[in-house]
């Protein structure tokens, strides 16, 4: 629908550029079963999951995308028959047909980015890890309350997604009783140490700030179950303490490539969590306890096999398999959800950017625990 006014010039001159995003936002509401996204970065997880996610839905098109150079940029054009490349991430924000925009960049680019596209008026579908520390998770948060009309969303932490509203019901139905403890230990793609590896940008702080492995995003998994930690200890070590960059060189890394991290919970209980890219040799890849007054719940993936889910309560001897009913099957439908929100259909839970707030001061817990040897209470001051 176009508004259409013989004054509309001259009104939009008054207006101050400050309000241009409200008013490009106003007049694109008016047509939401069309919507434009704008692609930022497109590694990965952009190619295998969110460009066939937005294909699959109705009304969606692929506008505009801005990769690290001209060349790749074309070439993810070409290959998902994309309409068009940008010179780079400020001119998709400036292009006001763009409803929407992805955010695929490496973590250190998601809060300007994020900030700067909620105030162009774009809703905001930002790839995890939400930021480089919580001071950015913070300023994301409080530049999303300042547009309240617009969707802003942390791709969620997809591992458990199948299992989640099972463990969610066991212990919403007392089949555990009062936790107390969860316990477990994740290596998932570890092998022995190799000290000829290759530099990755999760090994560089300035490009994945505070994070370390996979660590946030098993904890947001974990919070889904538990709520989040009101404590946290952590020791950690970078077993392989130089990788080799481009030209070959050795270069020193600092992020811990093998951590042990303890803590307690709001809700009560406590947590021991191994993360860990050095160990080989071990059975299972994921095995996950939450152990209770009651009962037990195991989550556990042996090396090259699916994740399976355990249980068993007082008197049992062994804990028994449990088959996921279909109707509580979690499964990848981010885009999906993204969209819905945008047409107003569905609210963000997987995942909203308080929820990504909180994985993001328990990771800067987690450093600070390591910098200074103690533990770090939660939420951060």
């Amino acid at each position: 629908m176009k508004i259409k006014s013989q004054h509309s010039s001259t009104i939009l001159m008054r207006i101050s550029k400050n309000h241009l995003p409200y008013i490009r936002q106003f007049m694109r509401g008016y047509d939401m079963e069309q919507i434009r996204v704008g692609l930022i970065g497109a590694g990965g997880n952009t190619k295998s999951r969110h460009i066939p996610g937005f294909n699959k839905i109705k009304g969606i098109q692929l506008l505009s995308v801005a990769n690290r150079s001209t060349e790749s940029s074309e070439q993810v054009a070409k290959e998902f028959n994309i309409a068009e490349t940008a010179k780079n991430w400020r001119v998709v924000l400036e292009d006001d047909r763009i409803d929407a925009v992805c955010i695929g960049t490496w973590p250190n680019m998601h809060c300007p980015i994020t900030i700067s596209a909620l105030n162009h008026g774009k809703h905001v579908l930002c790839e995890a890890r939400m930021a480089l520390n919580s001071k950015e998770a913070h300023e994301m948060l409080d530049a999303s309350r300042y547009q309240p009309d617009l969707i802003a969303q942390i791709v969620p932490a997809p591992h458990t997604l199948e299992f989640d509203t099972t463990i969610k019901k066991l212990l919403a139905d007392d089949f555990i009783g009062d936790l107390i403890t969860l316990d477990g230990r994740v290596s998932f793609g570890a092998d022995y140490p190799n000290f000829s590896s290759d530099l990755h940008w999760r090994h560089n702080r300035n490009f994945s700030g505070n994070n370390i492995m996979n660590m946030g995003i098993w904890y947001e998994a974990i919070m889904r179950w538990v709520g989040p930690a009101n404590s946290v200890f952590a020791v950690g070590t970078s077993v392989v303490s130089h990788r080799l960059n481009a030209d070959g060189s050795r270069v020193p890394t600092s992020i811990p490539d093998h951590i042990d991290i303890i803590g307690t919970f709001e809700q009560g209980g406590q947590m021991r969590l191994n993360i860990s890219s050095v160990i080989g040799s071990l059975e299972n890849e994921v095995d996950i306890y939450l152990c209770g007054t009651k009962g037990t719940i195991r989550l556990v993936q042996a090396k090259g096999e699916r994740k399976q889910l355990y249980a068993g309560n007082i008197g049992a001897d062994v804990l028994e398999k449990i088959v996921v009913n279909d109707k509580d099957r979690g499964k990848w439908r981010v885009e999906e959800e993204f969209i819905n929100a945008i047409r107003g259909k569905e609210k963000i839970s997987h995942t909203d950017l308080d929820t990504a707030v909180k994985y993001m001061e328990w990771t800067d817990a987690v450093t600070e625990s390591l910098k200074t040897g103690c533990m770090i209470k939660l939420p951060l001051g």
